[in-house]
């Protein structure tokens, strides 16, 4: 595997949901051997229930600059059938009605092609750190329990928004989740209705009384799940729902989860049910100056890569929240991976190849 098509292909054709990333930190722990690059893997799987950890590697630098950080996960959204990537008209397609794998697969291959040239070329950098996160499709939680105090750079970079490589996230979203439970009364539906309470009717009653979708800009809300009730004929004693928030400004994301909330107990009261709320923050909006020097060295080693900076913000959460969140400076870039999350999902062989120019350069950039 000598080029970052070749490894993202063998990376591909590895399933590896959330928690089950074993073989694919096994195949990129082989390969960093091969190049001389000592890894280490984490305890996070057996503390978040996964067959692996977080892998991560450190380059000492050779000349003075920025030392960077860069990071990629291996776990895919679930599989529906197997994954057989093959090359069509210039792009890579699975062969099978399901995803590809592109997110992020396709940027954990560009990665570490990128550093194999910086090494093999001889190319002067001042410090390079690979981290190669699981779990990242459930809620970032890899990089959550991966200790960031190991990293000597402050400065880092993930690729792991869609659209062709060039873009730059300035702005990315607060989300908070919330599971909500109406508690109602089982009765039978036509002997005795009025003796029962339904659960069901209660979270339509709050859902009537809610706007999904676009709330506005930069701010959404969704419900992504329901369930209740047994049979037809039975009114429903309970019900649940699991919703999401979402904004790019963190005080408003706070009064949506509010208007969230204040709805639920409303629709509880009419119906006579009773109402359980769990919220959690998952991760907390960011944003960069487009003067700021993390987003002028991303500028410069995009043109550099052949590849022209764009500046975007993004509905989307990545592995960037948490190191952000912690302090540090971590820019998202896109990735060409396109369709993510669907059997339509593909990338270009040539963004493929892209995404190593564009770590090469990034490690070029940073050289004081």
């Amino acid at each position: 595997m000598d080029t970052a098509l070749e490894l993202f292909l063998a990376l591909a054709r590895l399933s590896t949901p959330p928690g089950q990333e074993r073989a694919a930190i096994d195949l990129c722990r082989e390969v960093l051997a091969e190049l001389g690059i000592d890894s280490d893997e984490d305890d996070a799987g057996s503390r978040i229930d996964g067959n692996a950890g977080n892998l991560y590697a450190r380059i000492p630098g050779t000349v003075p600059g920025t030392p960077l950080f860069f990071n990629a996960h291996v776990d895919t959204v679930p599989p529906s059938a197997p994954i057989e990537p093959v090359e069509r008209d210039g792009f890579i397609v699975n062969a099978n009605d399901t995803i590809l794998g592109a997110d992020n697969k396709a940027t954990v291959a560009g990665m570490i092609d990128g550093v194999r040239r910086v090494l093999r070329e001889g190319i002067p950098h001042a410090g390079i750190e690979l981290l190669i996160t699981v779990q990242e499709e459930i809620g970032l939680r890899g990089a959550k329990e991966f200790d960031t105090d190991r990293l000597v750079a402050s400065v880092g970079f993930v690729y792991d928004v869609d659209g062709p490589p060039g873009r730059i996230v300035l702005q990315a979203p607060s989300q908070l989740s919330m599971n909500i439970t109406f508690r109602g009364k089982a009765a039978h539906a036509g002997i005795a209705p009025e003796e029962g309470r339904n659960a069901i009717w209660a979270a339509a009653k709050m859902l009537a009384d809610l706007q999904m979708g676009r709330l506005g800009p930069g701010s959404s809300r969704n419900v992504g799940l329901i369930s209740g009730g047994s049979q037809r004929n039975i009114v429903p004693e309970a019900c649940s729902l699991q919703l999401e928030m979402r904004s790019l400004d963190d005080a408003e994301v706070v009064q949506i989860a509010q208007e969230t909330v204040a709805a639920a107990n409303a629709a509880a009261a009419a119906t006579g049910c009773s109402v359980e709320l769990a919220q959690t923050r998952e991760y907390t909006a960011y944003g960069f100056s487009d003067a700021a020097p993390v987003v002028a060295l991303a500028r410069t080693a995009l043109l550099a890569a052949g590849c022209q900076p764009s500046m975007i913000e993004t509905g989307g959460g990545a592995d960037a929240h948490v190191f952000n969140e912690r302090g540090l400076q971590c820019l998202n870039l896109s990735s060409g991976m396109e369709a993510i999350h669907s059997a339509d999902e593909h990338i270009a062989v040539a963004d493929v190849e892209a995404l190593s120019r564009i770590t090469v350069e990034l490690i070029r950039a940073a050289v004081a």
